[in-house]
């Protein structure tokens, strides 16, 4: 039976008690955790991390960093944290390596969930945090499933919670669209690797 992870995580936060736990929130971009935001935000005590060392040149990911601090500050979340994650794309291509010529959806792009994922695993055992989760399920072009497998495995790993996710669900990524023009941010066409990015050789434009 396939599961209903947007049901999951909204059964999880009606049963949760008076203390709000902390939940450290990977973070792909702004426009995607504007909507997530609006999810998660009454429920828990959240900490964005962005770390996305897929992202290409460092000025994009610098962009995409700004953009996020921007939705923070119109939004007026001042209780919402950000850690920026290092930029570091050796890990990317040390994760894709082999995997350059997969087709966007693929391999690839699980190997590259599976890194940003276990470094804010990570970071959340470390950090005492009581859930991690990540963005990246408000997009439809993304593997909500395979998300949540890794999520899983890697909370097994280190010891903490994941948070279940389908937050393209009850229409957040339509969402995320109407945020995003609101707050005028910044909206890129591509995921942020070279081999997603229509300038790259087998590159193809893709929304994000």
């Amino acid at each position: 039976m396939k599961r209903d992870f947007n049901r999951e995580f909204e059964e999880l936060c009606a049963g949760l008690g008076p203390r709000r736990p902390r939940l450290l929130l990977h973070a792909c971009c702004g426009p995607c955790s504007s909507a997530v935001l609006e999810r998660v935000c009454p429920f828990f005590d959240v900490t964005l991390y962005y770390y996305n060392p897929n992202t290409h040149p460092e000025e994009e990911y610098i962009k995409r960093g700004r953009e996020l601090e921007k939705l923070l500050r119109l939004s007026g979340r001042e209780d919402v944290g950000l850690i920026w994650g290092e930029y570091d794309p050796r890990a990317f291509f040390d994760a894709a390596r082999g995997l350059e010529g997969e087709r966007e959806g693929g391999a690839r792009c699980g190997a590259c969930f599976r890194l940003r994922l276990g470094a804010a695993a990570e970071l959340a055992k470390d950090g005492g945090y009581d859930y991690f989760c990540t963005t990246l399920t408000v997009s439809p072009h993304k593997n909500a499933a395979l998300i949540n497998e890794l999520g899983e495995a890697l909370a097994a790993q280190y010891g903490v919670s994941w948070l279940p996710s389908d937050f393209k669900k009850r229409d957040g990524y339509l969402r995320s669209i109407r945020l995003s023009a609101e707050y005028g941010l910044y909206r890129q066409c591509f995921c942020g690797c070279v081999f997603s990015n229509p300038g790259a050789p087998g590159g193809e434009i893709r929304p994000h």
